[in-house]
């Protein structure tokens, strides 16, 4: 767990990422009309939205474990890195090729090239 500043310093973007991720989750293998203009149609559709769920509660787990032990740490802060900085390009790249998205989504863009950036500046102090 946080028992010190630095490991607050080390461990923050993960709770955050968890924070929001566990949510989102959701909404995408439960209730993704929630947050998008989208009708599942089919059980494929619904077994694609669920899948997507799954990963991201995955990966939800092994941030957990890593702000828990510290065994896991550089693990869940690399995995971090991959997911947010892979999600944060991929939108940047919808940006250039669709256009601008509403504000939450180029927010959710900076967000997620925060963390991702935050996470490789841990794990280079952390070596």
């Amino acid at each position: 767990m946080i028992k010190t500043k630095q490991d607050f310093i080390n461990k923050i973007h993960l709770i955050i990422s968890v924070c929001i991720v566990i949510p989102v989750s959701f909404v995408y293998g439960f209730n993704p009309s929630l947050k998008f203009d989208i009708q599942l149609q089919t059980i494929d559709e619904h077994n694609f939205f669920k899948a997507i769920m799954g990963l991201y509660l995955g990966f939800s787990i092994l941030w957990i474990l890593g702000v828990f032990k510290n065994q896991y740490l550089k693990m869940a802060i690399g995995t971090n890195i991959i997911f947010m900085l892979g999600l944060g390009f991929g939108r940047v790249l919808s940006i250039f090729i669709d256009g601008a998205p509403t504000f939450n989504y180029i927010f959710g863009t900076f967000a997620e090239l925060f963390l991702g950036c935050y996470g490789i500046w841990v794990l280079r102090k952390l070596r």
